[in-house]
């Protein structure tokens, strides 16, 4: 009796103790991995979202790039930081529903290493050529791929990324022969893009919409299922032919797993007010990116099926990485 009156003592501790952990949170500055290097469609999420996160929580989010392997890289670091509330990760469609399916051997495990905090964004995939390249549409530019095959390039963010499985899923439902080229981050594969060293990209709108509207590059269509109000004059690629194509990118907040619940639901609120508010939506609305809000366990279950969707998708277009 002794014995269980001195575990329950132990325990009663240790919850007092993380309750009184989670009532001074936060009491330092918080990260936030972003899994890509900046100046891509993840960094142009991160930064208004650890901004107005850091204004709310009374505190400063301090945003980390960590590029490679698809997002792989930082999302490990942060699948193995402390769960404390003080580390957190920008999580995509890619690190979180499509890198399971994707690579052969995975650094951490997308589901029992995190808790799912809040999806915050998504966005269509768009598909960009540079001006050079003779097409105007996406009838046109399977035309050319089939008269040259092999001999056209694409670029991505890197292996694992939306960008990269959306163009496998577009080589598959139009029976092209096009190359894949896999960047560190959408920043520089855009780079090379505008220096016409690869011809096209599949990337989410928002990293890709100014250099649209300077006419340095041509969208010839997005992947949602409805056109983009922030540029309307994109078709759908089921609009262009291809009916029932449909890939969307999202952004969400993981932290390692065991975060304790009152850490988990103070930031949970926090992240809700800040992607329901007018100011997030008019500092991304513009770029193509849609707010979206869903915490803790509705995002959990979010991600749960987009990781049977993705899965699906990358078994499909028999895409791999070693």
């Amino acid at each position: 009796m002794r014995k269980f009156h001195g575990m329950v003592s132990i325990l009663a501790a240790l919850l007092l103790a993380a309750a009184n952990a989670a009532a001074q949170y936060p009491a330092s500055p918080i990260r936030l991995v972003v899994p890509f290097p900046a100046g891509g469609p993840t960094d142009i999420v991160a930064r208004p979202l650890a901004q107005m996160l850091g204004e709310a929580l009374k505190t400063t989010v301090i945003v980390d790039n960590r590029g490679g392997a698809g997002g792989s890289v930082g999302a490990d670091a942060v699948a193995k930081a402390a769960p404390d509330g003080y580390t957190l990760l920008m999580a995509t469609v890619g690190t979180h529903a499509i890198n399971p399916a994707l690579y052969k051997k995975l650094p951490y495990d997308a589901v029992k290493d995190f808790t799912p905090i809040a999806l915050v964004a998504a966005a269509p995939v768009a598909i960009v050529t540079h001006p050079s390249l003779p097409v105007t549409d996406l009838a046109g530019l399977v035309a050319l791929a089939r008269q040259q095959p092999g001999k056209l390039s694409y670029g991505s963010a890197g292996n694992g990324t939306p960008g990269h499985l959306t163009g496998e899923m577009f080589k598959t439902a139009t029976g092209i022969n096009i190359q894949h080229v896999p960047y560190k981050g959408s920043a520089p594969a855009v780079t090379d893009l505008l220096g016409n060293q690869i011809q096209m990209m599949f990337d989410p709108l928002q990293s890709v919409m100014q250099h649209v509207q300077a006419g340095k590059l041509r969208a010839l269509a997005i992947t949602s299922a409805a056109r983009s109000p922030a540029l309307s004059s994109a078709p759908t690629v089921a609009e262009s032919g291809y009916k029932g194509f449909e890939s969307t990118a999202w952004w969400g907040v993981f932290a390692p797993a065991n975060l304790p619940a009152p850490v988990a639901a103070a930031l949970a609120e926090a992240i809700e007010r800040i992607v329901r508010g007018s100011a997030f939506r008019d500092t991304l609305g513009p770029l193509g990116v849609l707010p979206t809000a869903l915490t803790l366990g509705a995002f959990g279950e979010f991600q749960r099926g987009e990781l049977a969707k993705w899965g699906k998708a990358v078994r499909d277009s028999g895409a791999t990485v070693d």
